[in-house]
């Protein structure tokens, strides 16, 4: 089997652990009695993002090759992953017993099933940076160009993100519910990890480069903390500021555009709506291709100009969600629209504001200037935003006996307001970064 072909299985299934559960896992919770909760665990993803990459990376560099650690450390996030699983099927059991006896609501122990999910998620996101880093030197080490070969094997795990996505939409394992609505969702996801941890063992060495191993770093530097005096510079301190802003964004439709979608079934008989984590799919898709497109962008319009589409996508992805609806054509053309400009949203942000740091950070500052931009957007701003984004959607909506996520009757707006909320929070984040950000796009540079 050639070194590629190797690499783009390692990167599908890196992706399909995530895509089992990341979009899905709300509608599973909502129906044991913890949709109130929803929130913290996307939360508990970003707050892990801050700093177990870091820790996984420096166990990387100095005393364990990267494809060892990558194996053990999604065989350790599987095995946390199950242990959750045992405490899901006991809450599945105890909320049909609940609902059989007639119970409004249904009401959960949170902890049982969060804690491991936590660790589980604590060493699956540093995998994230730790299987790049294999690709990476995997390809080297046989002598291809890593700019040119990765993007296509990367590329791969988009589709396995998609693949499992589908998997869990329409696979029912005998539950008399897919796994979207289901603990077999996390299951699903354990699985992945399992035979990715398995299989990462059987990839190529990546010896551990020693003379960078032994060079002494400070704690600052080891968890780029030294990257801070970047903000002296003001116009380092807005992109990393606005970032953060921006950050709020990403994981708020993660953690609520399945549970809105299928709330649709609770008052009317739609298949989008009864599968909603296959119409959510689509964003990914768009993702995939929208990337295509970043290189042109740039070139014509520079980055402050391709970050404000970002920003201006993030309004009409929450602005079409506000409109839309499984019940109309035109509603569910507003739901397609919005998994349309969510791969400009995503894509122009999280790529643009890369190369930006490339481009403006000082070659000593580059790897911690990398990390410091992922702290602000999936670490800070993702963790302050869903937790947020929760509080705001619990104001509006509630989880009624029949596992649906549906309006409030006692609060005037539902699900509509929610959205306009955050697109109005998404379009005073763009008009104050138009205003205040100051670049000068250069065609040669972009």
């Amino acid at each position: 089997m050639g070194i590629k072909l190797r690499l783009t299985i390692m990167n599908f299934l890196q992706f399909a652990v995530w895509g089992s559960y990341l979009v899905c896992i709300g509608n599973f919770l909502g129906r044991i009695g913890l949709g109130d909760y929803i929130a913290w665990f996307y939360v508990a993803q970003g707050v892990v993002s801050i700093f177990m990459p870091a820790v996984i990376g420096a166990i990387a560099d100095k005393f364990v090759q990267p494809q060892r650690l990558l194996g053990i450390s999604h065989l350790v996030a599987a095995a946390c992953m199950l242990v959750a699983v045992r405490y899901g099927i006991a809450a599945t059991e105890a909320a049909a017993a609940l609902t059989a006896g007639g119970a409004e609501t249904i009401e959960a122990d949170i902890w049982p099933i969060f804690l491991p999910y936590l660790f589980s998620v604590a060493f699956y996101m540093p995998t994230l940076a730790l299987s790049n880093t294999v690709a990476f030197s995997i390809l080297a080490r046989n002598g291809f160009d890593t700019v040119k070969d990765f993007p296509p094997i990367r590329v791969f795990g988009t589709v396995g993100f998609i693949a499992a996505m589908w998997f869990v939409n329409f696979a029912g394992f005998g539950l008399g519910q897919a796994a979207q609505f289901t603990y077999m969702q996390l299951v699903v996801s354990a699985a992945f990890g399992i035979v990715l941890g398995l299989y990462a063992f059987t990839l190529p060495a990546c010896p551990i480069n020693r003379a960078a191993a032994a060079e002494r770093k400070s704690f600052a530097q080891r968890f780029g903390l030294d990257a801070f005096v970047l903000f002296k510079q003001k116009k380092m301190a807005l992109f990393f500021i606005f970032s953060m802003l921006l950050g709020v964004s990403l994981q708020i439709t993660n953690g609520f555009a399945t549970p809105y979608i299928n709330s649709f079934a609770a008052t009317s008989q739609s298949w989008f709506a009864e599968n909603p984590t296959l119409l959510t799919s689509l964003s990914q898709a768009s993702e995939a291709l929208c990337i295509l497109l970043i290189p042109f962008f740039l070139g014509r319009f520079g980055i402050k100009k391709v970050m404000l589409i970002a920003m201006g996508a993030w309004v009409f992805r929450f602005g079409f969600f506000g409109i839309g609806s499984t019940e109309s054509v035109g509603g569910l053309v507003a739901l397609v629209a919005s998994m349309i400009v969510y791969g400009v949203a995503f894509d122009f942000f999280n790529v643009s504001g890369a190369l930006f740091v490339e481009r403006e950070a000082s070659r000593e500052f580059q790897a911690s200037a990398q990390g410091l931009f992922m702290l602000m957007t999936n670490g800070i701003g993702a963790s302050v935003g869903t937790w947020v984004a929760g509080k705001v959607v619990n104001h509006f909506c509630a989880w009624n006996a029949d596992g649906f996520f549906v309006a409030r009757p006692d609060v005037a707006g539902g699900w509509p307001a929610v959205w306009m909320i955050f697109a109005g929070y998404a379009l005073a984040v763009a008009v104050t970064f138009a205003l205040v950000f100051k670049y000068r796009h250069e065609p040669a540079r972009g």
